[in-house]
């Protein structure tokens, strides 16, 4: 116990609270117990030892900070550590990389129940452990869920400058006045591309040069350990799995025929489907449907993107689509606070109500002439006009 409590210690010391991410004043600071849910790299770890640091600096003797990858825990319970802390005072739990504890989610819910004045934080770099254990935490655990920077993000790690969240509704009323106060502080396309290539996950200050190796070997770690364990997912196969998100950074987007597909992979067609199912759940893509109700593991969708842009240009190197890196951008910004769904009239409908057509500055109005509702989001313009609007300025919304 002592030996965690001094770890604990040092980590705070050794953790600066010069940048904090925004969803840190999205958390609870009520609820008994909170999961933060997210990719690895992603930023979990900073993010609670800087909640630690920011509210409850007078309260260090309470609060305990610990990683269940700690090898300590290979001779030690977690229960057992949970009582022993409870016994001296302590009233703030914060445990990290939970999903490598076997039986982590009974155990949470136990100490839920058992320890009613503890509060706990929990995080979990692995997606489906988190789904797995979902049914088993429900009514007891307030989870969030952590993407990785928004183009704002970036430019406030970039620049210093802490830019105004923007909300849909404030972009489409009024984004020439938004795009006009940003462009007076800085140029948009100085680092616009840059963030596309290597921006989303916050590692990318630690070694740039490795950059794309590093979200390489976390890839092939989540196809190659997570997949199998937890999905079943044959060895066999995570080749040709790794091929499937090739074609998927690479195409125009990605339209899926799954007939032929499953013949070129020499998989039957409901193996290849959950197949797709499952690279969603696991946050490596991003799957769009017509319906967004009832989405069912069978269910073939209608496109299908990579999670992100740097995913891109990690798997498809040289052979990046634009138009696909423009789509990609656009869904992984609005997916964060807003419903996203396959339709045949344009790229993208939004909250069942906003149609989009995303493309480049000379793309028309030709396309969404007659659909209410309906926006022109361009890449390469710092400025928009009535209802085209800039690509970038979308990366503003978390």
């Amino acid at each position: 116990m002592d030996t965690l409590f001094e770890k604990s210690q040092q980590k705070l010391q050794n953790t600066s609270t010069q940048f904090v991410r925004d969803i840190i004043n999205k958390i609870n600071r009520e609820a008994r117990l909170i999961g933060i849910k997210g990719a690895r790299g992603i930023g979990k770890t900073t993010l609670l030892l800087q909640y630690i640091k920011l509210n409850l600096s007078h309260k260090f003797e309470q609060t305990l900070y610990v990683s269940l990858d700690n090898i300590w825990f290979n001779t030690h319970s977690l229960s057992d550590i949970v009582d022993d802390f409870v016994k001296k005072g302590g009233n703030y739990l914060f445990i990290d990389e939970v999903h490598k504890y076997e039986g982590w989610a009974q155990t949470l819910k136990n100490i839920y129940d058992d320890y009613p004045n503890l509060k706990v934080v929990f995080t979990g770099s692995s997606l489906l452990e988190i789904l797995n254990a979902r049914a088993d935490l429900s009514r007891r655990a307030v989870v969030y869920e952590m993407q990785g920077f928004s183009f704002r993000e970036y430019l406030k790690m970039e620049t210093g400058i802490d830019f105004e969240i923007l909300s849909l509704n404030q972009i489409l009323a009024n984004h020439l006045q938004a795009a006009t106060k940003i462009n007076e502080k800085i140029k948009p396309f100085q680092y616009f591309n840059t963030y596309l290539k290597q921006g989303y996950y916050p590692f990318y200050k630690e070694q740039p040069d490795l950059y794309q190796m590093r979200l390489g070997e976390v890839i092939n770690m989540i196809l190659e350990i997570e997949l199998p364990s937890l999905r079943g997912v044959e060895l066999a196969y995570i080749n040709k799995v790794k091929q499937l998100l090739v074609v998927v950074a690479e195409s125009v987007p990605f339209v899926p025929n799954v007939s032929k597909l499953s013949e070129k992979i020499n998989i039957n067609r409901a193996t290849l489907l959950s197949y797709l199912h499952y690279l969603s759940e696991i946050g490596l893509t991003r799957n769009l449907f017509k319906e967004a109700n009832g989405v069912s593991r069978l269910q073939k969708p209608s496109k299908i993107y990579l999670e992100n842009t740097n995913l891109i240009y990690t798997l498809a190197k040289e052979n990046a689509n634009i138009g696909n890196v423009r789509e990609t951008f656009f869904a992984n910004q609005l997916s964060y606070n807003h419903q996203i769904n396959y339709t045949s009239q344009t790229d993208f409908l939004i909250d069942d109500k906003y149609s989009f057509e995303i493309g480049g500055k000379n793309k028309t109005n030709k396309q969404i002439a007659v659909i209410e509702n309906s926006f022109i989001i361009s890449d390469d313009i710092e400025y928009g006009f009535n209802n085209k609007i800039p690509l970038w300025l979308f990366g503003f919304m978390y």
